[in-house]
């Protein structure tokens, strides 16, 4: 039986058109964190289970894709008997029958990385790395399993000025791809004041978690996850006019003072806040930046600054997102090692440009030139000619066999090719190309000496 061929849900395969969009976006970014002093690095998709597990929080652990040993992965766990199979729970059952996973971001590897080869870096370091992760998920729109990041992050300063340069090149990026965004961006600290307020300082993961899902399933979903999660409908109350907090940023923190004037951690966070505003005013900034209290990042390690990047003009999920996290080294043994980063999502910013029709022609386009095949006695001129369309950095290509002419137009034009060059016996002889312009219809003789330069 012939098997039908087919890819797991939520993965895709890219043709020509598609990476050539794709390798644009990478370009771009790779340009603009060059730009700012950083540097490429890789790490494995697989990374010891251990690294990755309890990084995340409840809801990553979950959407870990983990890979089972080689040989009888199941033999230690057959051997335990119902006791000890109740008391473990999943995360230990999973180490027992997977030592590895494949890799849920790229800022925890980065963060094992830089421990373990902390003497050989310079701090604060600076790196970029763009790599596919994989994520057990719903597929979805714009939600896939295995998908790019394009990560750019800085550790071993607790500088803000490091989060106004995330604010910048995210600001850049955009505009590079002529595409409107809003960037948003928060501060735990601050979500931290509002579960002091609430009297649930215990609560905060089970906050974010939830919050972190308003823009998905709207302000009602998100209060009865809370009620879900042990949250007291007076807590509750206390963070519902947060959430739906409207005006300027400036007068946002103005009503957040009060709100929060009996949390240290949430007036500090506030602080946090104004001065990034501020520089990012004095950077000169056009893209509107806004100070949302409903942006949470769900995951455990961001302690200060979050961001997130929304498409204006193409409804999708956020393209962008990141912040602040004051101790993820020290889970491996390098302490008090603060950084501060943010990730661009290759996939949806691919979604958005194609949908907006903003990939540059020349950036996706392929071959610029097909030498049209006119038989044998031409070709060593056609190769000739070739090589020094190449040689002057142009793209070209031959047409393999001496077919009639209206089938190598159509190959050209179905493959994008503007420009068809015709070269018979007669130009060869006058050491002439003709060159003719597809989609125009137009068509000029030049001397070969006088092209490709």
């Amino acid at each position: 039986m012939i098997q039908k061929p087919s890819i797991p849900k939520g993965t895709r395969d890219f043709g020509p058109s598609e990476m050539a969009g794709r390798n644009y976006i990478f370009d771009t970014v790779k340009a603009v964190f060059r730009k700012y002093g950083y540097a490429p690095i890789e790490t494995p998709a697989m990374e010891n289970l251990s690294t990755l597990l309890g990084k995340y929080g409840e809801e990553g652990d979950k959407l870990l894709f983990k890979i089972l040993n080689s040989g009888d992965a199941f033999r230690e766990i057959q051997q335990m008997d119902g006791g000890q199979l109740a008391e473990a729970g999943s995360n230990a059952l999973a180490l027992k029958v997977c030592e590895k996973g494949l890799r849920y971001d790229l800022t925890v590897p980065f963060a094992r990385y830089v421990v373990q080869h902390r003497n050989e870096l310079t701090f604060p370091f600076k790196r970029y790395q763009i790599q596919p992760v994989w994520r057990a998920d719903r597929p979805q729109k714009g939600r896939y399993r295995e998908f790019y990041q394009c990560d750019v992050d800085v550790i071993g300063s607790r500088s803000l000025l490091y989060e106004l340069e995330m604010v910048q090149i995210a600001d850049e990026v955009f505009k590079s791809m002529d595409v409107r965004v809003l960037i948003k961006v928060n501060n735990r600290k601050v979500l931290s004041g509002l579960a002091e307020i609430t009297g649930q300082n215990d609560k905060l993961t089970d906050i974010t978690v939830a919050i972190d899902k308003i823009d998905k399933i709207g302000l009602d979903a998100v209060k009865a996850e809370l009620a879900e999660r042990g949250l007291l409908p007076e807590s509750i109350a206390r963070i519902e006019p947060v959430l739906t907090l409207s005006g300027t940023n400036a007068e946002k923190i103005a009503v957040m003072r009060e709100t929060l004037a009996g949390s240290e951690t949430g007036q500090r966070g506030l602080d946090e806040m104004e001065q990034l505003l501020s520089l990012i005013t004095a950077a000169g900034i056009t893209t509107p930046v806004e100070f949302d209290l409903s942006l949470a990042r769900g995951l455990n390690y961001y302690t200060g600054a979050i961001f997130e990047v929304k498409a204006l003009d193409f409804a999708i999920g956020s393209i962008c997102g990141g912040g602040r996290y004051d101790d993820l080294t020290g889970i491996f043994g390098l302490g008090d090692t603060s950084g501060v980063g943010i990730s661009f999502g290759a996939d949806r910013i691919y979604d958005v440009l194609s949908g907006l029709d903003k990939f540059p022609k020349e950036a996706v386009c392929g071959t610029e030139y097909l030498f049209a095949n006119m038989g044998p006695a031409t070709i060593p001129y056609i190769i000739g000619a070739a090589s020094r369309c190449r040689a002057s950095g142009r793209t070209c290509e031959i047409y393999p066999e001496a077919a009639k002419l209206r089938k190598q137009f159509e190959y050209a034009d179905k493959k994008g090719i503007k420009y068809i060059v015709l070269a018979g016996e007669e130009e060869a002889a006058a050491n002439e190309l003709t060159i003719k312009d597809i989609q125009k219809g137009e068509q000029t003789k030049i001397k070969i000496s006088d092209i490709f330069i």
